[in-house]
């Protein structure tokens, strides 16, 4: 099957420029609120917050809490509240990914547990978390208070199950979704039907954005699995850090059931026993292409990506319509 082409006449370097051109006023208060929340006078808070932030990333998951808010039609300040919550959440974990997964660069910087220990990287990612419910609450939105705190909990247990499946190459792609399901796409879908509940909107427009934002993330975290397996260096990470770590992931999984006895002998030992040898990993990466898996994940994405745009079908035709359903081509499509 031909993998999945989405969307003619689509500029992927532009959809992320434009976005926050469109909401560069608000995110620019999401910035203050941050640092705002980020200081403190125990003095790792503040280095490990900021040594973080500093690295940049693409603030996706804030503007489109700031887009949903703006596609319902809502006038009050209380969205961009809830952005920097949503953006200290996603902060908060990276910082506990980075533990578990002992990763040692992120972005091209140094990891915070590298520069300041694993114990000192998990605290602060709780103090952030703490200052996003402080946020939420601030808003007086019960409703959007549950969908953020509900998620954070989704979250955890996501990494929890993560954990249950690593170097296991007996992971089926059910068990896998699920973890996609929760540790990315629950804090998308967070994301864009807090803006929704903001507003007080209808439930069926919540519910629409609550499934662009989840099917979105489950999108954005298969093409995430692809780009491991390329060799840019922009993509957040190291190429090739998913298999140094004997990450279980969908085009490994593809590509175990797929291979012969002597391939899955490979992942066996690369992936189950961590012992690899220095072309390792350019072995895997053409088993990957041998079997058309990165094609495969992609074309899952894609899938994935249609749904998310189905969810904003019933929305008047706007700028900001427009933007979210860009937000899809940008992440099916993306490189980094």
């Amino acid at each position: 099957m031909e993998s999945v082409v989405f969307f003619e006449n689509f500029k992927r370097e532009d959809v992320l420029s434009n976005l926050l051109s469109a909401f560069q006023k608000e995110m620019q208060s999401v910035d203050q609120i941050i640092r705002n929340k980020i200081v403190s006078d125990v003095t790792n808070v503040p280095d490990i917050s900021n040594h973080i932030f500093i690295s940049g990333g693409k603030r996706l998951r804030p503007l489109l809490t700031l887009a949903s808010a703006r596609l319902t039609e809502y006038a009050g300040k209380s969205h961009i509240t809830l952005a920097a919550s949503v953006e200290l959440m996603h902060t908060a974990t990276l910082l506990h990914d980075d533990v578990v997964d002992e990763s040692d660069m992120r972005r091209g910087r140094q990891t915070a547990r590298m520069g300041w220990g694993n114990a000192a990287s998990v605290l602060v990612g709780d103090y952030l978390l703490g200052q996003a419910f402080r946020l939420m609450v601030s808003t007086g939105s019960i409703p959007a208070l549950k969908v953020l705190s509900d998620a954070a909990a989704i979250i955890a247990e996501g990494e929890v199950l993560q954990l249950s499946i690593m170097n296991n190459l007996d992971t089926t792609e059910d068990a896998y979704m699920r973890v996609v399901d929760s540790k990315t796409a629950a804090l998308f879908s967070a994301a864009t039907e807090v803006g929704a509940l903001i507003g007080d909107q209808d439930h069926s427009v919540a519910a629409a954005l609550a499934s662009y934002g989840r099917n979105l993330g489950i999108a954005f975290q298969l093409v995430d699995d692809v780009l491991d397996y390329g060799h840019s260096s922009d993509i957040g990470k190291n190429a090739g850090d998913d298999f140094r770590e004997g990450k279980i992931t969908l085009p490994i999984i593809l590509a175990y059931r797929r291979g012969d006895e002597s391939e899955r002998e490979f992942w066996r030992r690369t992936i189950e026993a961590r012992d690899q040898k220095e072309d390792d990993f350019e072995k895997a990466c053409n088993l990957l292409t041998k079997y058309k898996t990165l094609e495969d994940t992609r074309d899952r994405a894609a899938h994935y990506g249609s749904i998310a745009k189905d969810a904003l079908v019933t929305f008047r035709e706007t700028e900001t319509r427009q933007q979210m359903l860009d937000v899809i081509n940008f992440c099916i499509s993306r490189a980094y």
